[in-house]
């Protein structure tokens, strides 16, 4: 099933989080802190502002960083998505 995103929407897969501490201590489960970086999905067609649409600044496969409790996730087909407005997203990593 394909996400399509609407408006300034964006869908994301969050990447894994660091399992160990860079002093080398294994995180358990419940240790790690949710992820802030993600991989881009779909990307919607932006926002209609005074009749132009403003194009999205994000396109997919961007990596980006998100706010900790941003968005709302959604399990579908198996694979975990958060879905953000765009100014959710705090950067674009390169």
């Amino acid at each position: 099933m394909a996400i399509k995103p609407l408006s300034n929407r964006v869908v994301l897969k969050n990447l894994e989080a660091e399992e160990t501490t860079k002093g080398g201590i294994i995180l358990t489960g419940s240790a790690k802190e949710k992820p802030q970086t993600a991989e881009v999905i779909a990307v919607g067609e932006g926002l209609v502002v005074d009749g132009k649409r403003v194009p999205m600044t994000v396109k997919v496969g961007d990596k980006v960083i998100i706010g900790k409790y941003s968005g709302t996730e959604v399990k579908i087909d198996g694979c975990e998505y958060v879905i953000v407005k765009e100014d959710d997203i705090l950067a674009i990593v390169e």
